[in-house]
């Protein structure tokens, strides 16, 4: 089978896309096409796939990026047995298009919930946005194939669809966390706390504990990230791929989820928290439903207010002084993660059902 993966928002180097789906893919023998802005974003192809670059949807800048996803998309589409996209953007490049392949939208998140996210998007012009976003989402469950992320976008459709969920790969073993690191992997915007953690990382400055932040981010936290840098008060490691990064989590002392109270993460497990069980750190997590449910069946960390810092730091100061609780955290978050988020799990029902779409068999 050879599938067509296409993406003009995500990195290329995104942890769901390339290294859960297109991985699993390749695994089973398949041939994947992945066309993503590789040139926008700084990043190579990976030697396992075929690329093809594409430009960056960001912000108001995203029609070209739709119209070069169109073009990819009609060339190739006699070439290849299924198509995967990733944004609700390439819906537009799909959609209308004659004797095409199956497609299938992998649904990563609430997408109307997300524009009171988006600072760009002015605010007069969001309730008409979201209007055209539930339609354009009625129009690709008729026409198209739908993967969710999340159980809880179930109720956005009429049909039932295959969850994928955001899981990981979990490691045969892990280095048991530490007492002086804190990280952070992730999207660092104002909504996911990134002013939270600097705050928290000055708080815990005069303990020496280091606060380290992996992740892209946004315009708007950029210039506080880089002053705080300067002062010596964190360190920011900006975007790095996601088989690296998941190696920055062994031997830390907790795993930081400071997502603010906003609609698109109340019913979204962040991916992160998995992550950091998987790697056998605990968790400090703000009251996000989804989160608070996994944290606290599993005992594997701590919940701490909204927006309170001083909360955060508390949290860490208490973990790096009960060694055998912090480690009984980290155990346990570890062992839940091996057995019930462990992404080959996932990965094996996730391209069985592509194959069927397909008409391949396995």
């Amino acid at each position: 089978m050879h599938v067509l993966v296409m993406t003009v928002v995500h990195h290329p180097e995104d942890a769901r896309i390339l290294h859960r789906q297109i991985r699993a893919l390749v695994d089973a023998g398949h041939e994947v096409t992945y066309a993503a802005p590789y040139t926008a974003r700084g990043v190579m192809v990976r030697s396992w796939v075929n690329g093809v670059d594409l430009p960056r949807a960001a912000e108001r800048k995203r029609l070209s990026a739709v119209r070069a996803a169109r073009k990819v998309f009609k060339r190739m589409r006699d070439q290849v047995d299924l198509v995967v996209i990733h944004d609700p953007e390439l819906l537009l490049a799909v959609v209308g298009v004659r004797k095409r392949p199956p497609v299938v939208w992998d649904v990563h998140e609430d997408t109307p919930a997300t524009l009171s996210l988006k600072p760009w998007l002015p605010a007069f012009l969001r309730p008409p946005v979201r209007f055209l976003a539930r339609m354009l989402e009625g129009t690709a469950e008729r026409r198209l194939h739908l993967l969710l992320a999340e159980t809880a976008y179930a109720g956005r459709f009429h049909r039932a669809h295959l969850v994928v969920p955001n899981e990981t790969w979990v490691p045969d073993d892990v280095t048991p966390p530490g007492d002086d690191r804190v990280v952070y992997l992730g999207w660092l915007s104002e909504a996911r706390g990134v002013r939270d953690a600097i705050e928290a990382a000055r708080l815990l400055r005069p303990y020496r504990v280091a606060v380290e932040l992996i992740g892209y981010a946004d315009p708007q936290s950029r210039p506080m990230l880089n002053e705080a840098v300067a002062e010596g008060v964190l360190e920011w490691r900006d975007f790095m791929p996601n088989d690296e990064a998941l190696k920055r989590l062994d031997g830390a002392l907790a795993g930081l989820s400071l997502l603010h109270d906003e609609p698109n993460y109340r019913h979204s497990m962040p991916t992160k928290i998995v992550e950091y069980m998987a790697h056998g750190i605990p968790v400090i997590t703000t009251p996000s439903p989804r989160a608070v449910e996994l944290v606290e069946r599993y005992s594997s960390g701590m919940v701490v207010p909204w927006e309170d810092p001083k909360a955060v730091a508390q949290a860490v100061l208490t973990l790096r002084d009960d060694v055998r609780e912090r480690h009984a955290q980290g155990a346990r978050g570890y062992a839940a993660a091996r057995a019930n988020h462990h992404w080959p799990n996932s990965a094996r029902r996730f391209v069985s059902q592509l194959e069927a779409w397909a008409g391949v068999k396995s």
